[in-house]
């Protein structure tokens, strides 16, 4: 029943069932309920997902509204009717609350809720005495799932080894960690159990953050918040990792020809996604331009820490899940009481991967399977279908490097990154889920039921954008994500980059529909609305931008802090290989908001006025913004300016028409737009003078379009907050000098 709703028939009668809803609180829960669900509607539209404080007041009104006018609250009230399940998630938050404050005032339930037996048998007994039948949940009815479902799915038969075959025994009985056990130091359980105050809270909601130290690791200076923890690196690495995975993870890198494990770049990568912080590593050494070993390391770092999530959080329902079944005949307490059965969100899925291309989706799933134990992996279903649609066709036994080679034939021409990138499934718009069950990897699996999704930030949009406009349509399978992983960001840069704000703003709300889930199961801080401080967001980038910092900055608010890249760069001056004058011209701005336009009135006022006297054709504009793009345009048609146009929505036909213009100085202008560079790199010839209107995002764009140059100058615009592509091109401290000198015109040769 994952996708029927509760408010059903068979769903009413299950509510029925439950012991902890008397008459009385059935009437009283009905009669709130739409005051309840203003606060559940806030909550779904609100960036923050914390409740205001007024929220009861206004509730309080309602409820007087309703009780006067109970046949008009239709007409009255502007949001949508509650489902049983909105109702049940506030009596459930409701009955917790006052669990706990029960428990505040009875040391006696204390002991009694958290005490653990010496004896084994007599924790048992004193387990029985403390729960209280969950419904018929332990029995496959009720409002619980049947035993064997993970997030409200049903799986394979019972995973014996799921649990025990690590010999960990890091999981908790009854929430207490284990004696001996390594639960006390994992990072997955110390993570996801930390429980938040008020003040922290109210902080996270304030988005400052103080980078607090510094830390130079593998050529490396790594920034981060609170507490450092890198300086005990060697103590930390593997705490929480499971050793079946560790063991296939060091054969694998051993049998590449690795030698040292403990000093290897995937380890050190993996130490920080490992404690659970949100990073922005933006200057990743991507494959496609001959960096595949660095790339790969990250890659598998980020993975492997995939996994091992996945997989402690399948051991833990499956713990409790084989406590229970042994329970069922003689729980007395309410099982709504007892926190160590709180191990699940709102749906299944729990990593999302964004990537921007499906070649690159290709690699990355090829490459989660081959570290997936082979105890875990003994069928892999819809392999096939996988290979043939993310990877053009290519066989199962082609290796990446093959792919390459069967395109560089057809695309000769091109730079070897192109050809990289853009040599196999070059697909803007998938998206795929991946389910772990006992032995096999499911592909293509439902997004309800599955443990990870991998998407394009197009493919999952464009499922956002039909959830808006059909009602039957949802995106629940957000909500419960814990690891968002932003891989190749500065390829998705050139796509779309509203695209992932949207997404993320789109994670961790309230579903609308149940889906099956054990209500019961749910952890507190989901119903809380606190799920965005407990998501780890991992961001992959060959550089930064503004817009990647204000993601990282303004969405990823996680309770553990965050941890980011300082990078020094040297600069790509070298690879201009003409001997040609490269004149930077510096215009004065206030504010980052007004620097569009300050642009604008320099080129207008200073630039443009030179143009337009010189009889000299073969001038190109090359311009990284689209909208800087249209907004040039736009001037040169009210100058009427001869001029012709190379952008990325143009027509290949009047390419190839403005590419002949352009060269026989029937034009004298050309506006030439980075994404247009990014998707067919061409060869402009007849540039007699070049203009950089706006410094291109990526730095290896920057000497190939001067090279193309046939002149002897060029003119580049820029302000101070043109820093970060700036200092790419020229290096870091020659950037610093040349926004902070009281010159303005610089020249290098």
């Amino acid at each position: 029943m994952g996708n029927q709703r509760f408010g059903r028939k068979r769903g009413i009668k299950r509510r029925v069932e439950l012991k902890p809803f008397t008459k009385n609180e059935n009437k009283n829960m009905m009669k709130k309920k739409n005051g309840r669900f203003g606060r559940e509607e806030k909550l779904n539209r609100s960036p923050s997902p914390s409740v205001s404080a007024d929220s009861g007041e206004e509730n309080s009104e309602i409820e007087e509204v309703e009780a006067q006018k109970e046949q008009q609250e239709e007409e009255v009230l502007n949001y949508k009717e509650p489902t049983m399940y909105d109702s049940l998630l506030e009596s459930l938050r409701t009955k917790r609350e006052e669990y706990n404050t029960d428990s505040e005032e009875n040391e006696d339930d204390v002991e009694q809720a958290h005490g653990a037996s010496d004896d084994e048998n007599e924790g048992s007994d004193s387990e029985a005495s403390r729960l209280c039948e969950p419904g018929a949940s332990l029995h496959g009815g009720g409002l619980g799932n049947p035993v064997g479902q993970i997030g409200g799915t049903e799986t394979d038969d019972d995973d014996s080894e799921a649990s025990g075959s690590d010999e960990e025994q890091e999981l908790r009985v009854i929430g207490q960690p284990t004696k001996g056990a390594c639960a006390s130091t994992s990072s997955f359980h110390s993570h996801l159990d930390h429980k938040l105050s008020k003040e922290e809270v109210d902080m996270l909601q304030k988005k400052k953050w103080t980078y607090k130290w510094v830390v130079d690791i593998s050529n490396c200076k790594w920034r981060g918040t609170g507490e450092c923890f890198l300086k005990e690196l060697d103590g930390f690495l593997f705490h929480g990792l499971k050793p079946t995975l560790y063991k296939h993870w060091l054969g694998i890198y051993e049998k590449s020809g690795g030698s040292d494990f403990d000093s290897s770049k995937q380890r050190l990568f993996f130490s920080l996604c490992n404690s659970y912080r949100d990073i922005l590593h933006h200057n990743k050494k991507p494959f496609y331009l001959k960096r595949l070993e660095e790339d790969s390391n990250t890659m598998d770092a980020y993975v492997m820490h995939s996994l091992n999530h996945i997989f402690r959080t399948r051991d833990l329902v499956k713990k409790n899940e084989a406590k229970l079944a042994k329970l069922q005949e003689s729980v007395k307490a309410d099982i709504l009481n007892n926190e160590a059965f709180l191990d699940r969100g709102f749906t299944r899925p729990k990593v999302l991967i964004l990537l921007p291309l499906a070649s690159v989706a290709f690699r990355v799933v090829k490459r989660l399977i081959d570290l997936t134990p082979p105890k875990y992996k003994s069928n892999v279903e819809e392999r096939e279908r996988f290979y043939r649609e993310f990877g053009a066709g290519v066989s199962e036994d082609k290796e990446d490097e093959d792919v390459v080679e069967s395109t560089e034939s057809k695309k000769s021409l091109k730079p070897s990154d192109f050809q990289a990138l853009f040599g196999g499934n070059n697909n803007d718009h998938f998206m795929l889920g991946i389910k772990f069950t006992r032995r096999s990897i499911k592909l293509y699996g439902d997004f309800y039921s599955s443990d990870m999704i991998v998407a394009s930030p197009l493919g999952l949009i464009t499922k956002i954008g039909e959830a808006e406009m059909f009602k039957e349509k949802n995106v629940d399978y957000l909500s419960s994500i814990e690891i968002l992983i932003v891989d190749h960001a500065d390829v998705i840069l050139m796509q779309n980059w509203s695209h992932v704000n949207t997404i993320v703003e789109q994670l961790n709300r309230i579903p609308s529909e149940q889906h099956g889930t054990d209500i019961m199961r749910i952890r507190q801080w989901y119903l809380d609305g606190q799920a965005p401080f407990y998501r780890q967001s991992i961001i992959l980038s060959s550089h930064i931008n503004p817009d990647i910092n204000g993601l990282f900055n303004h969405h990823c608010l996680n309770h553990e802090g965050k941890v980011k890249l300082a990078s020094e760069y040297k600069g790509i001056l070298p690879k201009v290989v003409l001997q040609i004058r490269q004149i930077y011209e510096r215009f004065d701005v206030k504010t980052a908001e007004d620097a569009d336009d300050a642009r604008f009135d320099y080129f207008t006022k200073k630039v443009f006025p030179k143009i337009k006297d010189s009889i000299q054709g073969g001038i190109m504009l090359f311009i990284s913004s689209y909208f800087e793009f249209i907004r040039v345009r736009n001037f040169l048609k009210s100058q009427e300016a001869s001029f012709c146009l190379l952008g990325e929505y143009t027509e290949q036909s009047d390419i190839s028409r403005a590419r002949v213009w352009f060269f026989n100085e029937t034009k004298k202008i050309m506006l030439y737009t980075e994404r247009a560079h990014f998707y067919h790199r061409y060869k402009i010839r007849g540039i007699q003078n070049l203009i950089i209107y706006s410094l291109p995002e990526r730095k290896e764009f920057y000497p190939e379009v001067v090279n193309m140059l046939q002149g002897s100058a060029s003119t580049v615009l820029f302000s101070r907050f043109d820093q970060l592509r700036l200092e790419r091109i020229v290096g870091t401290a020659a950037a610093k000098r040349m926004i902070t000198s009281d010159k303005g015109v610089f020249v290098f040769c």
